[in-house]
């Protein structure tokens, strides 16, 4: 049973949002007055720490908008129509060290990281507990390993280069200051390469599950982490690194845990999903935005209404008219062909009143691990269990029901499931990854519409590396540039 401490996450917006909103890299009072220097010296503190933890992933800084939405807007699969300039440099592809949203995103990514290592530490450090406090913090052990390699992922795969890309390793590129001890405040540190970044998030999350399993836990709930939910990362991670029946494996362990073996298939079925809240039940982990607890004109739901995104010409080109992911699509009514407003997809927050605000993220889900098993059956030269994991998202296109309506020939197929990761994982903030490792030609910063044309044609971004914000350059604390970040990027 969930301890009564760790609340979903809307309780712990009260408590640590007077003190966990500034932007000192090492924050350490973080909930409930608890200072993680020192306040760390029972089970219960420790809870509201890894509290104050998830808050800090929860941030529109983070996961909650910036750290997961760059992944979709640099990338084929959207389209800015110009009117605000929200996140446009991504779009653009013209970053700086001095773009703000990247300072934020390393920013918090940090806070997450270093707070989880204070927590792991002070974890190993308790002895004398009691049975029930032993539960507990195995419990709380597992969620902080989860919640930093989590950070550690979506750091390296924004600030480094892509760790293998199409059969090529790149774990000798720089990467980032990886934390596996909390770092004293003054500190020097330096980047570690990308293949150590990737080895450290591979034993995070097996100590992740390892500590689960001490605990006894069972699933139970989508907005914390999960053995499932850790299970859905691990198949993430494995694919990146081109461990094909590794991914398979975890995907397949994710899925088993949840007791899904089918999706939604029909139009209301897959709206159902995006009611809002806990309504996903192909979710395994998401943020608990909700009607009190939300980023208003912050939130992913309007970047993609209101702040001007739109899936792209290409993703609709894609998608068949009678999909049934497209039950979640609408336009706007001030909507037009020359500037079109989309009224926000996957954040509709259809069950909350349609308020786009009260949309939430849902990061890691079950359809990814089936595009994950199909895309590691085919590396792996198992064409037909490729096409089985394949069916099970592909049927959302009602035209297709047997494995037979399906490509036949290998190079045919992950064609196919390349292109069924942009319908499906849409609005995930997945595809730029997936564009980078496959090394693969794609059009980028649409304008025009709707005779739309690409500034960017025929790009590989395979090699495109965000550079590291200027203010932790210039702190003067070992975090060095990446050489020649800036011919990474197209010209425009």
């Amino acid at each position: 049973m969930k301890k009564t401490y760790i609340k979903a996450l809307a309780a712990l917006m009260l408590s640590v949002g007077a003190t966990s909103c500034g932007d000192s890299f090492l924050d350490t009072e973080i909930s409930n007055g608890i200072d993680l220097e020192g306040g760390l010296s029972n089970v219960q503190n420790i809870g509201y720490a890894l509290n104050g933890t998830y808050y800090r992933l929860f941030h529109y800084y983070f996961a909650g908008d910036y750290a997961t939405s760059v992944g979709d807007l640099a990338s084929d699969i959207s389209y800015w129509n110009g009117s605000t300039g929200h996140l446009s440099d991504f779009y653009q592809f013209t970053p700086t060290p001095t773009t703000s949203y990247l300072g934020y995103i390393w920013n918090y990514g940090y806070k997450v990281a270093d707070n989880s290592s204070r927590i792991i530490k002070a974890g190993k450090e308790l002895t004398d507990l009691t049975e029930e406090e032993q539960s507990d913090l195995d419990e709380f052990m597992a969620e902080a390993y989860a919640l930093r390699a989590y950070a550690h992922f979506v750091l390296v795969n924004i600030f480094g280069h892509q760790y293998m890309v199409n059969g090529t390793s790149f774990a000798d590129q720089p990467g980032i200051v990886v934390i596996d001890e909390p770092i004293p405040a003054g500190a020097q540190v330096a980047r570690s390469t990308v293949g150590d970044a990737y080895k450290q998030i591979e034993s995070d999350l097996k100590n992740s599950l390892d500590y689960f399993e001490r605990a006894g836990w069972e699933n139970d709930g989508i907005f914390y982490f999960t053995p499932a939910a850790v299970q859905g990362l691990l198949s993430r991670v494995y694919l990146y690194e081109e461990k094909y029946a590794d991914s398979a494996e975890a995907a397949q362990k994710a899925l088993d845990l949840k007791g899904i073996s089918e999706l939604a298939y029909t139009d209301a079925s897959y709206k159902a999903l995006y009611n809002g809240g806990a309504s996903n039940n192909e979710s395994f982990f998401a943020l608990n935005i909700n009607t009190t607890d939300n980023w208003s004109a912050n939130s992913c739901g309007t970047l993609w209404s209101t702040y001007s995104y739109s899936p792209s010409p290409y993703l609709q080109s894609i998608m068949a008219d009678d999909d049934v992911r497209r039950a979640v699509w609408g336009w706007a009514s001030n909507s037009t062909p020359a500037t079109p407003f989309f009224t926000s997809g996957k954040f509709g927050a259809f069950g909350l009143g349609g308020n786009s605000a009260y949309g939430t993220n849902y990061l890691i889900n079950a359809p990814e691990m089936f595009l994950n098993q199909a895309e590691s059956y085919l590396k792996l030269n198992k064409l037909e269990e490729a096409k089985d994991a394949l069916l099970v998202v592909a049927k959302r296109n009602p035209s297709i029901e047997t494995v037979a309506d399906l490509p036949a020939t290998s190079d045919a197929l992950l064609a196919f499931i390349q292109e069924e990761r942009a319908r499906e994982l849409f609005q995930e903030g997945l595809r730029l990854y997936d564009l980078r490792r496959w090394d693969v030609k794609a059009h980028l910063n649409a304008t025009g519409a709707p005779e739309v044309k690409w500034f960017i044609t025929d790009f590989k971004v395979s090699d495109c590396v965000y550079p590291i914000p200027a203010d932790e350059i210039n702190a003067g604390y070992g975090v060095t540039q990446t050489p020649g970040w800036a011919s990474t990027f197209p010209s425009i």
